[in-house]
C-alpha cells in the first residue's frame, strides 16, 4: 500500500509541475502576443486557467498531506494522547467522506460533459478535460487521505512525542 501511495504522490507532483509549466508558458505567450503581435488568441488564457485549476486541486491534497493547509487547531492542540489521536482521525474521516462524495459527483458531471460534447471556446478541447480536474483532485485526496488514515490507525497505540516527553519527566 505504501508503494501505491508513493506512486500517487509522485504522479501528483509531476502533474503539478507539468501544469505549472503550461501555465507559465501560456501566460508568457499571451503577454508577448498582446504586446508584440496583437493577434486575438484566447487559447493562451484558457490554457493558463485550466492549468491553474489542476494545480489548485492537486495542491490542496499536497497541503493536506504535509499539514500546510490552514487549520483551526486551538482545541485539538490542547488535547493529549488517544483523545487527540481520535479527534484527528475523526477529522480525517470527514475529509475522506467529503472527498469521496465530491469525486462521485464530479465524475457524474464529467460523464455528462463528455456525453454532451461541449468544447471550450478558446482551445476547442472537450470541457470534460478541465472538469476532470475535480475528479482527479478529489479522488487523489480521498485515496491518499484514506492511506494516511490507515497509517494513523496502525500507529494509534504507539506513544506520540508528547507522551514520550511526559514519560521522560
Amino acid at each position: 500500500m505504501k508503494k501505491a501511495l508513493h506512486f500517487l504522490q509522485r504522479l501528483e507532483k509531476w502533474i503539478i509541475v507539468i501544469t505549472f509549466v503550461i501555465m507559465v508558458v501560456a501566460i508568457f505567450c499571451q503577454v508577448v502576443n498582446r504586446n508584440v503581435f496583437k493577434i486575438p488568441v484566447s487559447g493562451f488564457e484558457e490554457a493558463a486557467k485550466y492549468s491553474m485549476v489542476y494545480m489548485v486541486l492537486l495542491g490542496t491534497e499536497l497541503g493536506l498531506r504535509d499539514g500546510t493547509q490552514i487549520a483551526i487547531s486551538g482545541v485539538v492542540d490542547k488535547l493529549r494522547g488517544k483523545v487527540k489521536k481520535t479527534v484527528v482521525m475523526i477529522a480525517q474521516v470527514i475529509v475522506i467522506v467529503f472527498s469521496a462524495i465530491m469525486t462521485k459527483a464530479s465524475f457524474a458531471m464529467v460523464a455528462k460533459q463528455a456525453a454532451i460534447g461541449q468544447t471550450s471556446p478558446g482551445l476547442g478541447i472537450p470541457m470534460a478535460v478541465p472538469y476532470f480536474a475535480l475528479v482527479l483532485g478529489f479522488g487523489l485526496i480521498a485515496l491518499v487521505q484514506a492511506g494516511e488514515l490507515v497509517h494513523m490507525i496502525r500507529q494509534f497505540n504507539a506513544p506520540d512525542e508528547e507522551e514520550k516527553e511526559d514519560a521522560a519527566v
